[in-house]
């Protein structure tokens, strides 16, 4: 599943990747989530969200796919 914004709207190249439980998401996202317990948020230096992916390994090449550099955030 992903959810993408477009991630080439601003000049910021650094985005950070966090897991996030689909229980806090909200409704609508948790419909989507296709029976999975977590999903990978990319989101901007500034926090904005940019887009959920299934697993790690998408969010990191997502984000490298859009010439941002990922970093994992705990």
């Amino acid at each position: 599943m992903t959810d993408a914004h477009d991630m080439n709207s601003g000049d910021q190249r650094l985005v950070y990747i966090r897991k996030v439980a689909v229980a806090d998401l909200p409704k609508d996202v948790q419909d989507r989530a296709e029976g999975l317990e977590t999903l990978y948020a990319i989101g901007s230096e500034t926090g904005q969200p940019l887009a959920l992916v299934q697993d790690r390994k998408t969010a990191f090449i997502v984000a490298r796919q859009n010439d941002f550099q990922p970093v994992s955030v705990h």
